[in-house]
Parts: structure tokens; sequence; C-alpha cells
């Protein structure tokens, strides 16, 4: 697959692929970066259409002409951000739905995204042993065919984003549920690491086809969080050890995610407000190259203590998720904000106020 040299839907490409490049080989932590959230009419097009509820698989045709609206209306912001189309639609559910489970999809009018989920797949562990990738599988041909429509469509003009592995407990959470699945820990640990186990090799080879069909730029991955990494990258989730003690981490976590992550050039993990506990430990994974920090009703957000969570996490490459626009800005011009941190902007007023914005992170050094 020919490399993307150049994307109409992203004039400073060449620009924000050298910052990101310092941002991710760990170069860049006296300064800051920022993706720029302007309203975008892509998504108020789609909220006019689309309750949050669920609702039918998307026709593929229709999600390409979304990210194309959406990419085109964001041309003009000069920030941080990369144009890659989130494969939202096989986010959870593909993988469940290869090995015969029911998926159903969730419209989002706030982000244009159709996401998927699967009920448990099994109804106790004795079903285990039947699980096996078929790869005549509808769901299979499914994803082979959209990887295809939208290398086609975006040709040019965006790229592609990985999307979330489910691997580990995530897959078991997808197989026999939550409850289930820490139950299990305790009594079915042989028969869980044989599902982590199987989960590994679904998701290598899942994510082996994404690279094989998509086009990369200079080698590096888009994503959907931190915009562009250098490598084969995947994005994966430790949300299943959140509601965990570090050791439980240690003990079932880390492995698996080192093992995916290693497999290919490196991955980007992303923590909520109660999986922070986990932060130092995570930052010792093997083949990390970010942590998105999340916001979560209840706790304080990522901007109001970002300080202490640099400090905790080193020189590991973050990204604050989000970052309200008021408050950027004060902290911005306070010369306040740490480095090597990727900012996403909130309800920035328009495209002229962010490029204004960005001017100003471009020049800002710690």
């Amino acid at each position: 697959m020919a490399p993307i040299s150049t994307l109409a839907c992203k004039p400073n490409l060449r620009d924000v692929h050298a910052r990101l490049k310092s941002l991710y080989a760990r170069e860049a932590g006296d300064r800051v970066f920022a993706t720029m959230a302007v309203p975008n009419p892509a998504i108020a097009e789609f909220a006019a259409s689309h309750a949050k509820s669920e609702c039918r698989w998307p026709d593929p045709a229709e999600r390409t002409k979304f990210w194309d609206d959406f990419f085109r209306h964001r041309a003009s912001i000069q920030d941080d951000s990369m144009p890659g189309a989130y494969l939202s639609e096989f986010d959870q559910g593909l993988y469940g739905a290869l090995l015969g489970a029911e998926v159903r999809f969730i419209a989002d009018p706030s982000t244009g995204w159709i996401s998927s989920m699967v009920p448990p797949l099994l109804k106790d562990w004795s079903d285990f042993d039947r699980l096996q990738f078929d790869p005549s599988h509808p769901w299979w041909q499914r994803y082979l065919d959209q990887l295809d429509l939208f290398v086609q469509a975006s040709a040019g003009k965006w790229g592609i984003s990985h999307f979330i592995l489910i691997d580990a407990m995530n897959f078991v959470f997808e197989l026999v549920g939550a409850t289930q699945a820490y139950l299990g820990v305790e009594d079915h640990p042989d028969t869980i690491r044989r599902a982590i186990d199987f989960a590994f090799d679904l998701n290598v080879r899942i994510h082996e086809q994404f690279f094989k069909a998509v086009p990369s730029l200079d080698g590096g991955t888009f994503s959907n969080f931190g915009q562009w990494f250098p490598g084969r990258v995947v994005s994966e989730s430790i949300d299943p050890y959140h509601m965990t003690s570090v050791a439980y981490f240690e003990r079932w976590g880390r492995e698996p995610a080192e093992r995916i992550m290693t497999h290919f050039d490196g991955g980007v993990i992303h923590i909520h407000a109660n999986g922070r506990h986990l932060l130092e430990a995570s930052c010792t994974l093997r083949g990390l190259k970010a942590i998105v920090l999340m916001d979560d009703k209840g706790f304080p957000t990522s901007l109001d203590i970002i300080d202490q969570l640099r400090t905790r996490t080193g020189d590991v490459p973050l990204t604050v998720w989000t970052a309200p626009y008021d408050a950027f800005i004060e902290r911005l011009r306070r010369h306040t904000l740490p480095g090597g941190v990727l900012y996403y902007v909130q309800d920035v007023p328009s495209a002229d106020a962010a490029n204004r914005t960005m001017d100003e992170v471009r020049a800002y050094r710690c």
C-alpha cells in the first residue's frame, strides 16, 4: 500500500507531522500541542437525524460521506490534529460479532460516531471451547469491505485511524459479562488465561489486516486520540483494571498489554479518572507510546490537576481529553501548562480563534 505524502484536508500536514514526531520521540518536553474542536456542520447534520440511542448498522457509504464532510470543514484549522477517520462501527462489536455474538449499534450525536457493543456471548464457560475464528464469517467480509471502501473514499484527502483493541479482560467481558469475568479470575483462572490467549490471536488477526489494507503516513499510524504515531501503533484499553488494585493489574493486565503492544510497534492507552491509581504502573509498560487522560464526573478534571499528573508520568507523552477553551487559554497565557502534552481543546468558537490560539501554542516554551 503506497504511503500518504499529502492530504487535501490537512494543508499543514508536514509541519504537524514533524511536531508530533518530536512529541512521541519524547523530545518535546518544553512544548505544548493542541487539537482545536470547532463547531462542525457535519456533526450538526448528523445530530439532526440521530438521537443518542440504539440504531441500525450504518451504510458504509454514509460513514465515508460523514468523514469526508467533517474533515473538509476542518481543513482551514492549523492545529496539531491529523485527519484520521475512526471506524467506530467496529470499535467494540466486531470482536464478539466474529464469534457469533449479536451486535448492537449506538449513535452519539455529539461526535457523529456510531459505535457497537455485544451482549455476553457465552452462557457459561462450558461453551468456550466451541469458539473459533472463521474467515468466511459475514462480519469478517463486512470488515474487509469497509476497509476497502474507506481506503478508496479517503484517497488524497484524509487518513484512517486505528481502532480500539478488545483483548485481555475486555474480551472476557464480551464473552461472559463484567461480573462473571471478575468472578472467573477466582473460579476459573486457567480458562481466563486461555481466553486471553485466544483474544491475543484474534486481535492480531484483525489489526494485521488493518495495517495491511490502510495506507500509512511515513510508516506511521493515524489515531483518534494521539493524532499520529510513528510505526504500526495500536490503541489498547486497560479499562477493566480501573476498578482493581495495582497488584491485580500487574497480575492480569500487564502481560497482555505488553504482549500486543510489542507485537506491533507500540501502543497508546487511555486512563479514565477512576483509573488514575494505575498511572505509575502504566508508564512502565513495554511498548507504551502515550497515555490519554480521560475525565469523568465526580473527579477533578485532568486539566485541573495536570501538573500533578505530569509529575507522576515522567516524560511519557500525554493527551488531555478534554480541555475547555477558556480554561486552556487562561493557563496558556499565564504560562502554566506543562509540556510534552497534547491538549484537546473543546468549544473553540471559530476557525479564526483556533488559528490565533495555535500561533501562541507553537510559540510556547516551558
